[in-house]
């Protein structure tokens, strides 16, 4: 019968860790930039639609309140 001995961790450089979390820095930052500037645009144009809506309901209110 053999003896199992447990497996060793695995080790890591310093500079591979230095490395991934650098990389991983540098994907959230694009993230950011690229989901910021999506969103500015979709809410941007969801306030355009909302303020052209209450145009509409103002103008609408006014020509039924003339006859």
């Amino acid at each position: 019968m053999t003896t199992i001995q447990p497996a060793r961790p695995a080790t890591t450089t310093s500079t591979s860790g230095v490395r991934a979390s650098a990389l991983a820095a540098w994907q959230l930052v694009e993230d950011a930039r690229y989901r910021g500037a999506n969103d500015r645009r979709v809410h941007r144009e969801r306030l355009r639609l909302l303020a052209e809506r209450a145009v509409m309901d103002r103008k609408l209110a006014r020509d039924t309140l003339r006859g």
